[in-house]
């Protein structure tokens, strides 16, 4: 990686040049960094959950002005292919993330985005905090594919921001409990901070055997096959956590047949993002909780390698600020 100058990015028809605020440092960077992300092109600027500062205005934009505080989805499509047409954009075969597939990101000091996907925030919201309404959109679109019956009984696995976001969405459901297990015992920390008060090491220390609803936020195959067998006969298995694309798990078909487990797939966000700006302007989350630390984009390798040993909470890179901030330790 090599930080670069770059000529001033231009703003034009029905795009926007943001001033970046934040940028949330994602499990899915690591995986774009590693080649593990499918159709990945590089070289690419990273960085996909980002807010700022409007700076420039191309021809066509009115819903945004000079000046506003924005939040930006990362996530393009064709809207043209069979998916796009059929309600299901986020399967397009173009689908590209900003900082992700082939378009550069947030990781720099401004940069240009399509208008459509730039969202107003209220001039009092947090630009900084609100730099999880990426990820919080993304669990919006979870729970859309989710059963959402009351009174069920969830498990999370991972307690990083995407278990954290399922976690305290999950009331909101209609959980009737939410337990939620890292093998990070400072992560389970922060679950407890934002109210997860079943937060354990291991389901195994559950006061329960089995639950209506388990979602792994990890990607980790160990985790995935812990948690499978855990679903209750009748409920559903969420995959949201990324794993590397040529990763395979082990479990039972026969337990899946048998007692009639669903097991879901959910990929970004789909007509989810403006919920998400307004959840969050709610306070859906406690985002103050989450995030620990930010970064120059001079420590961006820093933040990363921080990131991948598991330390601190929710890592932003601030590209205008100077030097590295502590908030929880």
């Amino acid at each position: 990686m090599s930080l670069v100058d770059r000529p001033e990015p231009t703003a034009g028809a029905k795009e926007v040049v943001v001033e970046v605020a934040a940028v949330g440092v994602c499990g899915t960077d690591t995986h774009v960094f590693d080649g593990e992300f499918e159709g990945t092109v590089f070289p690419l600027v990273p960085g996909h959950e980002a807010t700022g500062v409007v700076v420039a205005i191309g021809e066509g934009v009115s819903h945004v002005a000079l000046g506003d505080h924005v939040a930006v989805n990362p996530s393009t499509t064709c809207g043209e292919c069979e998916f796009c047409l059929t309600g299901k954009a986020n399967l397009c075969r173009f689908w590209n993330g900003l900082g992700v597939v082939a378009s550069d990101g947030a990781s720099q000091q401004r940069f240009t985005a399509p208008a459509a996907n730039v969202f107003k925030l209220r001039p009092e919201t947090d630009i900084y905090h609100a730099a999880l309404i990426e990820p919080l959109a993304c669990a919006i679109h979870a729970y859309d594919l989710l059963p959402r019956r009351m009174g069920e009984h969830y498990l999370v696995y991972g307690s990083g921001t995407m278990g954290l976001l399922m976690a305290q969405l999950a009331p909101r459901a209609g959980a009737a409990s939410v337990t939620i297990i890292d093998v990070n015992e400072h992560r389970l920390e922060t679950a407890k901070e934002v109210g997860v008060t079943q937060a354990f090491t291991s389901a195994n220390e559950s006061d329960r055997e089995t639950w209506d609803v388990v979602i792994d936020c990890t990607g980790n195959l160990r985790a995935i096959e812990d948690g499978l067998p855990r679903v209750k006969p009748g409920g559903t298995f969420q995959h949201f956590g990324v794993a590397p694309a040529d990763a395979f798990a082990s479990y039972s078909p026969f337990r899946v047949y048998r007692d009639e487990i669903s097991v879901v797939g959910t990929m970004a966000v789909l007509n989810s993002f403006g919920r998400a700006v307004e959840m969050f302007e709610a306070g859906a989350i406690n985002s103050a909780a989450m995030i620990s630390h930010s970064f120059s984009l001079e420590d961006y390798a820093e933040a990363l390698d921080m990131f991948r040993k598991g330390t601190g909470r929710k890592l932003q890179i601030r590209p205008n600020d100077s030097g590295s901030k502590v908030f929880h330790g």
